[in-house]
Parts: structure tokens; sequence; C-alpha cells
């Protein structure tokens, strides 16, 4: 970066253009569960 430019500072929600939705969490939860009950699926068989 030459030394005449200004840096731009954004914030979290303006950097992402918009906010992030909290299924990501029942998402990745519920697809651990499903891993772990196919692991024990395959365990016992």
């Amino acid at each position: 970066m030459a030394e005449n430019e200004k840096s731009v500072h954004l914030d979290t929600e303006d950097a992402r253009a918009g906010t992030t939705p909290h299924m990501t969490r029942y998402v990745l939860g519920i697809g651990l569960v499903l891993v772990i009950v196919a692991f024990a699926i395959i365990l016992l068989f």
C-alpha cells in the first residue's frame, strides 16, 4: 500500500454487508449429532 493512501476501517457488520443468521449453530449441532449417531451405528454392526 502506498504511504499516501488512507486505510479503510469498517466494523464487522458493514464489512459483511448484513447480519449473520443464528441458524448456523443449529446446522452445525445437528450435523455433529448425526455424525456421532452414524459412527455409533457403524460401530455396532
